[in-house]
């Protein structure tokens, strides 16, 4: 620990008031009641449409989440000390993981509609035959089990042993989230890589790609710390974090969405690239529907946006260091995202050109709002950043 750590004091923490934004907390659980009696309807009017809507929302909430995982296991893992003051916001997003199990009932209940796999008996299909040792309902259902247990256990434990560390000030609570760490991050590439798989690729079992779990990754790692850019700087509008979470901070957030905006763009011309040039029909069949009609403006607009407008505006140290701007550029990419989460899911049900459906919407007002909620609630139960962390007087004095 530097010297200056040994003469600062540690500051007190800092506590969100509830009560200062119990309108909005109310706003947002009026529409997420709204938004599940909508869901409700467009489940019994139109499952099959539904279904795919409702994929689509639950694949780029849990993105935004999962994602906020990854950099909270990372912090311990590589004992970081930037990451300490905006810690608490990553375990706070994090900790929602559990929450996202309800929101999987519903896909469960329109999985019929979702995978052509649980609709063909044996012996009529010898594709899906040779694969029936993973494509089965029990085994299915075994590893969403697995998925969302140890990623809510995880994230729940992570912020519980930084939360005592805030009562006690127990170096131990440090040692203990690092062993979970470690644990977590080959467990953390397995089940994201397989739910991946399971949730997205599982809509088109004919197609495979061994660079699928990468490329979500990347996806997940750039548009969560997008997001916490986003709610670092409501809490300083707010009046919170400001002598706390610096321009310093700002730049590192910045760096890490150009690198993985550039990570996003290699994946997935990689991807496309050798998957194209070995011209296996197998394997092309993905991006032949998603480069015809009306499907190749939003790729071309997802490619341009995403990499070509995202990159030269965060390569720039400027905008990095300004939190409106970056708020604009952060606020850009979780659209990307949500984009390209969209041209994942959809064509599968609409293979001939975009077909934009008032359902599409009702799966972000539902799990948005009731995640938003959800979240203002969890602020308020916790200092906003870890006050007694060991590494703490590193982070606030940081340069970079």
């Amino acid at each position: 620990m530097s010297e200056r750590a040994n003469v600062v004091p540690m500051p007190e923490g800092e506590f969100f008031e509830a009560n200062r934004f119990a309108g909005k907390s109310a706003l947002f659980g009026i529409l997420a009641l709204i938004g599940i009696v909508l869901s409700v309807v467009g489940g019994l009017v139109a499952p099959h449409q539904f279904a795919y809507s409702w994929l689509f929302g639950f694949a780029y909430f849990f993105t935004l989440l999962i994602g906020c995982f990854f950099w909270t296991i990372v912090h311990y893992a590589v004992d970081a000390e930037w990451t300490v003051v905006v810690r608490r916001q990553l375990e706070n997003i994090a900790s929602l993981l559990a929450v996202m199990a309800v929101f999987f009932i519903p896909v469960l209940l329109l999985r019929h509609h979702l995978y052509e796999w649980m609709n063909i008996p044996r012996g009529q299909e010898p594709l899906l035959d040779s694969k029936r040792l993973y494509l089965n309902m029990p085994f299915y259902l075994g590893r969403c089990v697995l998925y969302f247990v140890f990623f809510g256990a995880a994230a729940f434990l992570l912020r519980r042993f930084s939360v005592r560390q805030d009562r006690d000030g127990n170096p131990w609570w440090t040692l203990a989230s690092r062993k979970l760490s470690f644990l977590s991050l080959p467990l953390f590439g397995l089940c994201l890589t397989f739910a991946a798989y399971d949730w997205l690729i599982g809509t088109d079992y004919r197609w495979f790609s061994t660079m699928w779990g990468v490329y979500i990754f990347a996806g997940a790692a750039g548009s969560s710390m997008s997001l916490l850019v986003l709610v670092i700087t409501a809490l300083r509008s707010a009046g919170y974090l400001r002598d706390v979470v610096t321009l310093e901070h700002y730049h590192i957030m910045g760096k890490w969405m150009l690198a993985f905006t550039v990570f996003w763009a290699y994946i997935g011309f990689g991807q496309y690239m050798l998957i194209w040039y070995a011209n296996i029909p197998e394997e092309t069949q993905y991006f032949i529907r998603r480069n015809v009609e009306s499907w190749n403006v939003l790729n071309l607009l997802l490619v341009v946006g995403r990499f070509f407008v995202g990159f030269p505006l965060l390569l720039l140290r400027g905008p990095k260091k300004q939190p409106l701007k970056i708020c604009v550029i952060a606020g850009w990419l979780l659209l990307m995202q949500m984009l390209d989460i969209y041209i994942i899911v959809l064509p599968a049900l609409h293979g001939t050109g975009v077909h934009l459906s008032i359902w599409d919407f009702v799966p972000l007002l539902t799990i948005g709002a009731t995640l938003a909620f959800l979240f203002l609630r969890v602020l308020g139960k916790a200092s906003l950043f870890p006050n007694r962390d060991p590494r703490l007087i590193e982070s606030l004095y940081l340069v970079n």
